[in-house]
């Protein structure tokens, strides 16, 4: 099943994104000033990514799992929900870091423990999505509609990673330090 294969190598990549978050994090609840400008990339990248890939993903999974499995329906919308949480979070998020670009005040506690929040919420999501949603999807998906999903995304993760090491060289070489979860 590459598409369920497909899905897991963009979770290790995703949990790396925020390993690279996590280290910032941890700079800047120890007191120090971390590279904001950095982290406006991995949030900019991060929401590109949601919007371009996962949202429609998501979508269609969704109707195909509902159809499928109805008992499913009560994840599917918890997951659903969870997301959209997720998202305004990270929009939060952006927000503040432009401010922050910009040399406005921004209250760097409240930030740091923002930014924390974020990290949690979206580790629980991408395990919520491995837990319970990958399984359901083996379950009730065969290989045809595996193969139909694949053509109907946009554009998939490897080309928004190719993206991501064009664009963002800095990044890029911190997200290839950054532990992976599948090794």
């Amino acid at each position: 099943m590459p598409m369920l294969t497909q899905l897991r190598q963009d979770h290790a990549n995703m949990a790396r994104l925020l390993h690279v978050l996590q280290l910032k994090q941890k700079t800047l609840a120890e007191g120090e000033r971390p590279d904001f400008q950095m982290m406006r990339e991995v949030v900019d990248y991060i929401l590109d990514y949601m919007s371009g890939f996962t949202a429609p993903l998501e979508q269609m999974c969704t109707e195909q799992l509902n159809a499928r499995a109805p008992e499913a329906s009560g994840l599917c919308q918890r997951l659903s929900e969870d997301y959209r949480a997720l998202n305004a979070r990270l929009a939060r998020l952006s927000q503040n870091l432009d401010m922050i670009l910009m040399d406005a005040v921004v209250p760097m506690d409240q930030f740091s423990e923002d930014l924390k929040a974020y990290l949690e919420s979206h580790r629980a999501y991408l395990r919520g999505e491995r837990e319970e949603l990958f399984p359901l999807i083996r379950e009730h998906f065969d290989e045809d509609d595996l193969d139909q999903l694949a053509k109907a995304l946009p554009e998939g993760a490897e080309a928004e990673l190719a993206r991501l090491q064009e664009a963002y060289p800095v990044l890029y070489a911190e997200f290839r330090e950054a532990p992976s979860p599948l090794s």
